[in-house]
């Protein structure tokens, strides 16, 4: 470790706590903070040069140590909501809560401290130059490797300017990825006004860094052009405890839940909230005409109840019965079941039912992208607590077939919770056909955390990366309306029984991104693996 070690670890430290404020900590994300992501790897860049350049022994393991320290940090402050679900929905001591959000901040991590592998093998081969130029490159190749390789591609630094209009017309291009290649070249542009020790370099890294740190703050004030809708429907929030079954055996507490679940879909005419909670946004209301209206689409949120199985014959008559008397189709969150093809067992499913507005059974949706130690338990005999994050809801089997649905006459791509936060895989819908995304989810599990309020953003980059309305149902918020630019149009409050009277429209035309998904992400992993591969194996024979 070079000398006055301690400055390079405070250095990765604050890039640590910088990283953190462009993103929700416990509330929607005021869009000024979003700037901290635009220098926030300025520290932690100088550290890795500085080990990366120390003759001292073992410099490049100082490098990932270093990047490594940072990534642990950053996830452990990032995701702390893991904290709050296992201690109070998974009754876990808080111990034992603590072990498991530092387990997770140490396994991804890694990613962290591969990037500061690969900055200083490029740095020790080529210098600095050429280190600045891959960074962006490497990072892009390590977020692509958390989507493919660990399934947990949250909060990657693109997201947090999603209020941003200039950056974001990045995104039906090159989706997030493309965004976050941006941000890190601003960090690396900046760094080098510090560090290159040619003017000309200075003066480069210098002009290019404030022209882009100039658009992006012009990006926070530009507003695209409000987008038309020529539809409705009613997204219903029962705002349901998730911390009981639900279990509605008796006919009488069926029926009272079933009306209340009826009186809320015919909420049409109401006030909203003309933005996203908790911002002050105006609020607005939607004024029906003397004669009756009927909504396109009603939705019910993701299995807020254990007494919806799609197989269950007062579950179907009742919902047919509804759609049929509202004229509406519905989409409806609940469990599917199936006979499994080889031992004739039965599979449950978290599905999404599609019901006509005439009443008929359209068909289902089976999730695909189920969470690990929430839907399903991995390595069951090991983790033998994780049955107690969701009672009976561990057994999920997996869903085979992304479809779209045709309500009314407009395609419907339906996905589900945790599945909106994998852009790959939603703008698969939209490749099927889809004219409008519908998005149901219970984010009840994460409480008064940061989570529903990253996962809200996350859901609006899928609207942008394909160019759709996306309606997002939720069981205790955020529900939301978001048109094709990311914009959240209409929502209700969190933690209270609602309904929020929509208005969306419909696209059938196809991005870039939609049409050819990560290549950009993936021709930054080829170059980057190529170029650092190079430098590690000249590294080598230079030794030899």
């Amino acid at each position: 470790m070079p000398r006055h070690s301690w400055k390079l670890w405070a250095a990765s430290g604050l890039s640590a706590g910088l990283l953190e404020l462009p993103f929700p900590l416990a509330g929607p994300l005021p869009p000024w903070r979003s700037i901290f992501v635009w220098f926030g790897l300025v520290p932690l860049l100088w550290a890795i040069l500085c080990c990366a350049k120390s003759e001292t022994a073992k410099p490049l393991r100082s490098a990932f140590l270093m990047a490594y320290v940072c990534g642990v940090l950053w996830y452990a402050g990032n995701c702390y909501w893991i904290y709050d679900t296992m201690l109070i929905h998974g009754g876990l001591p808080p111990v034992v809560s603590v072990l498991l959000l530092l387990g997770f901040s140490l396994v991804l991590g890694a990613y962290f401290g591969l990037f500061g592998l690969g900055v200083a093998l490029v740095h020790r081969r080529l210098g600095k130059m050429w280190t600045l130029v891959a960074a962006p490159f490497v990072w892009v190749a390590l977020d692509l490797a958390g989507a493919r390789i660990t399934s947990v591609p949250w909060d990657q630094l693109g997201y947090s300017q999603i209020d941003n209009s200039i950056f974001t017309q990045m995104a039906p291009w090159a989706g997030v990825y493309g965004i976050t290649f941006v941000l890190v070249a601003v960090n690396a542009l900046l760094l080098g006004i510090l560090v290159l020790k040619g003017q000309q370099a200075r003066i480069f890294c210098g002009a290019a860094g404030s022209a882009l740190l100039l658009t992006g703050a012009a990006g926070l004030n530009l507003h695209e052009p409000k987008q038309p809708t020529s539809a409705s429907a009613v997204l219903v929030q029962p705002n349901l405890d998730v911390s009981v079954a639900n279990i509605w055996n008796a006919p009488d507490v069926w029926s009272q839940h079933i009306g209340e679940f009826t009186k809320l879909a015919e909420e049409q005419c109401k006030t909203y909230i003309a933005g996203i909670p908790q911002t002050d946004a105006p609020t607005g209301e939607i004024i029906c005409p003397p004669y009756p209206t009927h909504p396109d689409l009603v939705a019910w949120p993701e299995a807020p109840a254990l007494s919806f199985f799609e197989a269950d014959p007062r579950f179907r008559q009742t919902i047919a019965a509804m759609a049929s008397a509202e004229h509406s189709a519905y989409i409806v969150g609940g469990v599917g079941v199936d006979e499994s093809d080889t031992d004739h067992s039965l599979n449950e499913y978290n599905s999404a039912m599609v019901f006509g507005s005439d009443g008929s059974h359209i068909g289902r949706y089976d999730k695909i992208h189920l969470v690990p130690y929430g839907e399903y338990v991995p390595y069951r005999n090991l983790f033998f607590f994780a049955h107690k994050l969701t009672g009976k809801l561990v057994d999920f089997a997996r869903g085979t077939e992304r479809k779209v649905f045709r309500l009314n006459g407009h395609r419907y791509g339906v996905f589900i919770c945790y599945e909106s936060v994998f852009a790959d895989e939603v703008r698969q819908f939209v490749r099927l056909g889809a004219e409008v995304l519908v998005n149901i989810s219970d984010d009840g599990w994460y409480g008064d955390t940061s989570a529903p309020w990253q996962h809200l953003n996350m859901a609006r980059m899928r609207a942008v990366e394909n160019r759709r309305w996306l309606l997002r149902d939720t069981n205790n918020g955020v529900t939301a309306a978001i048109d094709p630019y990311g914009r959240v149009t209409q929502s209700i409050p969190r933690h209270q029984v609602d309904a929020l009277p929509a208005q969306f429209g419909f696209r059938d035309d196809i991005t870039f991104y939609t049409e050819h998904g990560d290549v950009f992400a993936w021709a930054c992993a080829i170059l980057a693996v190529g170029l650092v591969g190079w430098c590690w194996r000249t590294g080598i024979e230079a030794r030899s």
